[in-house]
């Protein structure tokens, strides 16, 4: 078996590859807050920017720049259409655990999500490590592939459980450094199920350093563009209150008006009619 090392630039790749993980869950998290107080396509756009977020900045850019701290004896190559279909499944899945637990409250639709997007991540995940070419065979310890997939759905069962209910600066950020754990310990789990046997293959595809400058545009684009949709949009507390507002004005429209009440009849010396006497 050839050597694996997954930290050949010390702690430089693990401590960017949480930042980065870190940073994404905590805009997915903002952003799922505001989809949590708005209504109709406005609530499934701040859903996408969400797990564009989560599934784009905080896991698949995260994978791929800890990646750059795997080493074994052969140059590593990647195949760009495999690591493009990652990143479209990361995203994905995410989308739609989210959705499927903003339809409605419950364990079995936290559940049903977290089953999605975790096992999407682990696929995700594992599309990543196909996309590697190296002079060598790559093996899986099947218990630790199936240990990393666990994490997975754990770790994206918790993250939606927190899109879902965590609110305010404090507690946000906290969430978003916890997902940062789980995500990279996943990553991990799965980097230490792999084995390589040498071999006399040709890597085929693009160079590891052929990605990183069109991953640090996209990444710093795709970041300025949420923060600028966070900064520029009302904040969640403004947006249930114009919520509550259109509730309110809908039920009015609804609400059938009384009809008006006749005035009382008067007796000619000024007495109503149906006032007795005394």
């Amino acid at each position: 078996m050839s050597h694996i090392n997954h930290f050949s630039h010390g702690a430089l790749t693990p401590l960017l590859a949480y930042l980065m993980s870190v940073v994404g869950s905590l805009l997915g998290l903002i952003l799922t807050s505001r989809a949590r107080s708005a209504q109709g396509a406005s609530r499934y756009r701040w859903l996408a920017g969400g797990a564009l977020a989560i599934g784009g900045t905080g896991i698949w850019v995260m994978h791929f720049i800890a990646m750059m701290g795997f080493d074994v004896n052969s140059e590593i190559r990647f195949s760009v259409g495999l690591t493009a279909v990652s990143a479209v499944v990361a995203v994905g899945v995410v989308y739609g655990g989210l959705h499927v637990v903003s339809r409605g409250d419950g364990f079995p639709r936290l559940l049903a999500g977290g089953l999605l997007a975790g096992t999407g991540v682990g696929a995700m995940h594992y599309i990543g490590m196909f996309a590697m070419s190296m002079s060598g065979t790559l093996t899986y310890d099947p218990v630790m592939v199936a240990l990393s997939i666990l994490i997975a759905i754990v770790a994206a069962t918790v993250a939606l459980w927190f899109t879902l209910k965590v609110e305010g600066p404090l507690a946000t950020t906290g969430a978003a450094l916890m997902m940062g754990v789980a995500v990279t310990g996943m990553h991990y789990t799965g980097m230490y199920a792999l084995s390589v046997a040498p071999g006399a293959n040709v890597p085929q595809g693009a160079r590891a350093m052929d990605f990183l400058l069109p991953l640090i545009a996209g990444i710093s684009l795709i970041t300025v563009g949420l923060l600028l949709a966070i900064l520029l949009s009302p904040s969640a507390r403004e947006m249930r209150e114009d919520s509550e507002l259109l509730e309110r004005l809908q039920q009015r429209r609804t609400t059938p008006a009384m009809p008006p009440q006749p005035a009382p009849q008067r007796r000619p010396d000024g007495d109503d009619l149906f006032t007795p006497r005394r």
